[in-house]
């Protein structure tokens, strides 16, 4: 199995999201020598292939020179892990020298769009779009491959069908994030939307997505509909990553993922003491979440989703408590209702698709006159897509 290394330049970012909950603008750029330390770290760590993923903050504050170095280390002296590369990065700082040396390293690219202009500079600032757009221009006329994430928010989820036809028209592939309480604003649930709004939407574009096959693609839908096909989460929200997704942030602790970048509760160690997988065990960090599990384990044990959820994203678990001022993990993902109604619309289809007329000549002895083909796919066409 693959583990996963998230290499964190800088938690600063020249954009102000009005939702942001992870930008620290007194944050440092982080060296080559920290990128060197890391691969020191990973030599002997463990045998699996790695993937590295650049994040932030944003990324590209590290600059040209930043990557130019790090990507041969990273890529001739862990050659052994196989190492590929991706970035995510609201594209600002894109130049076509930047563009040429990661199409030299085949990096994938993720950005961040809410939709047409106006909806996405409303709640990530005026000029934004303009910004990422100018830079997505660079990346493709390189040769990139870039994605697009788009934040639903207590604004924007009014405006669904618009920004589903955005994506549509434009011939943009979608991948969605609902706007969660913010753990570091005076009033987190500003933008936050609730659960049952998040799993409404899923269903909403799941409908979407069966009406316009082969004309857009849905990462959260195929995500969901290949978990359950498999019996597995296939993306690290529903999956076990716990122990093998770490983050490296700009002064070379080492969290469990990103989004606890800058969290001192969860530093698991730092790349320069070179840690193996067992002292990370026994960090206080990785031992909360172990425990996680462990809730998980007992609190989900009837649930029918189990398998293919466990029990949601830790991070989405953590709750500021009011006494000690201190995040807390408080039970499983707080979107979890909204996970049960799409897993349930998704099984209730599949269990009607896989017992329509149609389909019976799959099975013997159960042949059926009725010659009839379904008007469009189903969500059984989304479960086998490779």
């Amino acid at each position: 199995m693959a583990f996963h290394v998230m290499l964190i330049p800088s938690m600063d970012c020249p954009s102000n999201c009005s939702y942001c909950w992870g930008v620290d603008k007194e944050s440092e750029i982080m060296s080559i020598e920290i990128v060197e330390e890391t691969v020191r770290w990973l030599k002997n760590f463990r045998e699996e292939p790695v993937t590295f993923t650049f994040h932030g903050g944003e990324p590209l504050l590290a600059g040209y020179d930043f990557y130019k170095k790090a990507l041969p280390l990273l890529s001739r002296e862990l050659s052994h892990l196989n190492p590929a590369f991706a970035i995510q990065t609201n594209l600002w700082l894109m130049t076509p020298q930047i563009a040429e040396l990661f199409a030299e390293y085949h990096i994938p690219i993720g950005s961040s769009l809410d939709g047409p202009v106006e909806i996405n500079d409303f709640q990530r600032g005026s000029g934004y779009y303009e910004k990422t757009m100018h830079g997505y221009k660079i990346a493709r006329e390189k040769g990139l491959q870039v994605s697009f994430i788009s934040t639903f928010t207590s604004h924007s989820i009014k405006l669904k069908e618009d920004i589903f036809h955005f994506f549509l028209e434009n011939n943009l592939n979608l991948k969605l994030h609902p706007a969660l309480p913010s753990l570091r604003s005076e009033d987190p649930d500003e933008w936050a939307i609730s659960p049952e709004e998040y799993g409404e939407l899923l269903i909403y574009l799941l409908d979407e997505y069966l009406e316009n096959m082969g004309e857009i693609e849905i990462k959260n839908i195929d995500h969901l509909c290949k978990g359950i096909f498999v019996r597995r989460g296939v993306v690290c929200t529903y999956a076990d990553c716990v122990g093998d997704t770490f983050a490296i942030g700009p002064d070379g602790n080492i969290y469990p993922c990103y989004r606890f970048v800058g969290m001192d509760e969860y530093v698991m160690g730092n790349v320069r003491d070179h840690p193996t997988m067992d002292e990370l065990e026994k960090s206080k960090s990785l031992m909360s979440l172990r425990e996680w599990e462990k809730l998980v384990d007992e609190e989900c044990a009837d649930c029918d989703y189990i398998k293919f959820c466990r029990g949601g994203c830790p991070y989405n678990a953590l709750t500021m408590n009011k006494e000690s001022q201190k995040m807390e993990i408080d039970g499983v993902d707080h979107q979890c209702p909204a996970y049960k109604m799409i897993f349930k619309e998704i099984m209730d289809r599949a269990n009607k698709e896989f017992l329509s007329p149609s389909n019976m000549p799959m099975f013997p002895g159960m042949e059926s006159n009725n010659q009839s083909k379904p008007s469009k796919p189903g969500v059984m066409a989304l479960m086998l897509k490779r």
